[in-house]
């Protein structure tokens, strides 16, 4: 007959004629007793079947081995690619990831960092989106090291892993400029936006006036965010008031895909009659037709990095530097060199 209680600590010292407390320690490799109990012991867990309870280990050792991560949308691209480098980091090192959705939502957001005090999490990593002094204030509260990845913060001393979004799109709008346009639009998210869309938008107006270009404000077009359905509406401002522009820098890859299917409605063929560079180098630039060239940010290996650089404050106890991580153009066919 199949058992349906799951075996406890109890169960496992009885059938191996030990204490609890030999299991115990056992099992969170303290000292006090033989290899030869050990082998006994840990061959008695694998016959039974025992799965120690992971918070009731927590609180004999004081660790979770958990750490947790707060994306504001985990359906998107980025995510995905964040959370699979910081998977990767945390498997190696032993830990599990508790991944809490918060829709840029400051309530939600705190709730989230209540629910990850109470599963004792032993960090957190805080990815793209807002990092507000509350918010910082509640993690300083709660004794952990926190990174922020590809996001703001209002706290000047939070370690960040992330791009210089300014210098990215300068040299995304000059990799345009080098191939002999000069009517260059920009799709973006809100100028309001401190993460992406206000350093975006200055390093497009940098890049424009060095290279002597006058710079005209409404070459700048946005909606309400970053998404295919943003960029749609953004495009069609731009091309209603300058239907003559050669190149687009679009503020991340969605943008981007979205110009060019609005283009295709227009007759325009890409790169052949409008280029387009998009930001982010997600597997949408990969799938796009034509291959979109884009900025890369690396997302998967910056979810690394953020990972290693949070173990690391949670092995030594101190919050370290963060980390500027190097972008780079990858050419594919959006763009025509004239």
């Amino acid at each position: 007959m199949m058992r349906l209680n799951k075996p406890t600590i109890k169960d496992v010292a009885k059938e191996a004629k030990v204490s609890i407390a030999t299991v115990s320690r056992i099992l969170n490799n303290s000292t006090g007793y033989s290899e030869t109990t050990k082998q006994h012991v840990l061959e008695t867990i694998d016959r039974l079947g025992y799965s120690p309870n992971a918070i009731a280990r927590g609180l004999i050792n004081k660790q979770s081995n958990t750490i947790g991560v707060l994306f504001p949308d985990v359906s998107g691209l980025i995510s995905a690619e964040l959370l699979q480098g910081i998977e990767e980091a945390s498997h190696t090192r032993g830990f599990s990831v508790i991944v809490c959705k918060t829709d840029s939502d400051g309530k939600k957001t705190l709730d989230f960092l209540r629910l990850l005090q109470e599963k004792q999490v032993e960090g957190i990593i805080f990815t793209s989106q807002f990092l507000t002094k509350e918010f910082a204030a509640f993690i300083e509260k709660m004794a952990v090291p926190v990174i922020t990845v590809s996001s703001y913060s209002e706290q000047d001393n939070i370690p960040s892993v992330k791009v210089d979004d300014e210098a990215a799109a300068y040299d995304a709008v000059r990799y345009l400029i080098d191939c002999n346009h000069t009517e260059i639009g920009m799709l973006s998210g809100p100028p309001t936006d401190p993460l992406a869309g206000a350093p975006r938008i200055a390093g497009y107006k940098r890049a424009i006036l060095q290279a002597n270009i006058p710079y005209d404000e409404t070459k700048v077009a946005w909606d309400k965010g970053f998404y295919f359905e943003h960029g749609q509406l953004a495009f069609e401002k731009l091309y209603a008031l300058h239907p003559d522009l050669t190149a687009i820098f679009a503020a991340s890859d969605e943008l981007a895909v979205s110009a060019i299917s609005s283009a295709y409605k227009y007759g325009l063929r890409i790169p052949e009659d409008l280029s387009i560079i998009g930001y982010d180098d997600t597997r949408l630039a990969k799938m796009a037709s034509p291959p979109l060239t884009a900025v890369s940010q690396g997302f998967e290996s910056m979810g690394m990095k953020a990972a290693e650089l949070l173990f690391q404050a949670i092995e030594t106890g101190t919050q370290g530097n963060g980390e500027k991580i190097k972008h780079r153009i990858i050419e594919r066919n959006s763009v025509k060199k004239h």
